[in-house]
């Protein structure tokens, strides 16, 4: 494989960045891939829960999509707790960095503070504030990110639900994430 000449990004000529940008292109278009093989490895997640953390975001892309939501909507339903792994403390803020270059901003919004939005339906029972999510009161999208965690997140964790599988989503996947991101077009 090619390699760029420089130990210091500065010290990059036209060459070394037209050749990382040859590669790196050709790496993005297996990101849908990737992001199925991250979600697969949610099957083997922290226990506790009646249903894997992989089933659990099935539930709610299943559920999201029975209800005739955007193909964009069903994918942020499948992979919100994406960051469960390696971001136990701040999983939607990573989860919504992965989708915020290929939705709306308003599912972007809802995907990053669903964890906050989460808690009216557990926190009193753990010691935090269930009315965490009242401080965004005032933002537009309070009513939609409420209505995710209401339909597709504090119910989606039931044994007797059948979900589609992730092949069902495959799909899905790759339409949002092999698009042009929305930045690019600014």
């Amino acid at each position: 494989m090619s390699t760029v000449g420089f130990t210091r990004m500065q010290d990059g000529t036209e060459d070394d960045y037209r050749l990382l940008e040859q590669l790196e292109t050709e790496y993005i278009k297996y990101l849908p891939q990737r992001i199925e093989a991250q979600l697969e490895k949610l099957n083997e997640s922290f226990g506790g829960y009646q249903v894997t953390r992989l089933e659990h975001s099935l539930q709610s892309a299943t559920r999201a999509h029975r209800d005739g939501r955007s193909v964009d909507y069903v994918v942020a339903a499948l992979i919100h707790d994406i960051g469960d792994e390696l971001a136990p403390y701040s999983h939607s803020e990573m989860a919504a960095a992965v989708i915020r270059p290929f939705v709306a901003e308003k599912l972007y919004w809802i995907v990053k503070t669903h964890g906050i939005f989460q808690m009216y339906y557990y926190g009193a029972q753990c010691g935090l504030n269930k009315h965490a999510r009242d401080r965004f009161a005032d933002h537009p999208w309070f009513d939609d990110a409420v209505e995710f965690c209401e339909k597709y997140d504090e119910n989606c964790f039931d044994p007797a639900y059948q979900s589609e599988n992730l092949m069902f989503f495959r799909p899905m996947l790759s339409e949002v994430f092999s698009r042009q991101p929305l930045f690019a077009a600014a």
